[in-house]
């Protein structure tokens, strides 16, 4: 992403004015009033919250003119679906409108082709998972969400799962005192688990006790992925000769492990 810059999209960052609380209240009185000058105002010195959202977004590679602009629909719808009797500070309400609109940008966007009737089902999902907790006011299950929009729990879990963005392993999730925790920190690898190397430790001494013949039948068979026709041809034995050779060697290392 580029850097960050003082003018993005036209507009000067640091001659965007800035409100006193009172002087926003009201502003946005008279924007219910109709008044379009104090709606651009007010447009105007929220621009720095836009841009301050769209930092968290460094690790996207969309170009950040683009996501400012995104930003503003954000922002602006944000302005126009405020409600002022909820007594709730407009950026607490906007914050998420600019980071939902930014996030559906990203998604109709992502070089990862998605099907129009998976990110249809997805997004019928979502606005069914919202609606669901202000009705409840706990998380949903996969099961409710799907009974809500009528499509099989596994759809909606393939949707959901296919709009994800992809993320870096190399993404920061947390930095103190120069430490960085990166999130291929925070994901195990299975093939180097304790049990796993018993395990091949285990298999590798049930081989060594075959006899010549049979380990190398094992070897090419399981560690090499030839085929028996293949192991034939290269030691000059039937397949049928084979097949009994590794079904043999297969039962001595299963007692062998017992």
């Amino acid at each position: 992403m580029a850097t960050y810059k003082v003018e993005i999209c036209g507009v000067n960052t640091a001659t965007l004015p800035l409100l006193k609380a009172e002087e926003k209240d009201e502003l946005f009185k008279k924007i219910l009033e109709g008044d379009m000058e104090a709606r651009e105002q007010y447009i105007k010195c929220n621009l720095r919250l836009v841009l301050s959202i769209i930092k968290r977004f460094s690790n996207s590679n969309e170009n950040v003119d683009d996501l400012f602009q995104i930003g503003c629909i954000g922002l602006i719808k944000a302005i126009d679906n405020f409600d002022i009797t909820q007594n709730v500070k407009f950026s607490t309400y906007a914050v998420p409108m600019i980071i939902g609109e930014i996030k559906r940008y990203l998604r109709d966007n992502n070089s990862i082709r998605i099907s129009r009737s998976i990110k249809d089902t997805a997004y019928k999902a979502i606005y069914a998972k919202e609606n669901l907790m202000k009705k409840s006011s706990k998380e949903p299950t996969i099961t409710e969400i799907a009974t809500e929009i009528g499509v099989s729990k596994e759809d909606v879990a393939l949707a959901l799962d296919a709009i994800q963005a992809p993320v870096s392993l190399y993404e920061p999730v947390f930095n103190e005192g120069g430490d960085t925790l990166y999130i291929m920190d925070q994901i195990s690898d299975k093939n180097c688990k304790e049990d796993n190397w018993i395990e091949n430790i285990a298999l590798k001494e049930a081989v060594a006790h075959l006899n010549k013949r049979e380990q190398e039948i094992i070897t090419m068979r399981f560690y090499e992925g030839k085929t028996q026709i293949e192991i034939a041809c290269e030691i000059g034995i039937s397949q049928a000769q084979v097949s009994r050779l590794e079904k043999n060697a297969l039962k001595n290392m299963r007692k062998y492990l017992e």
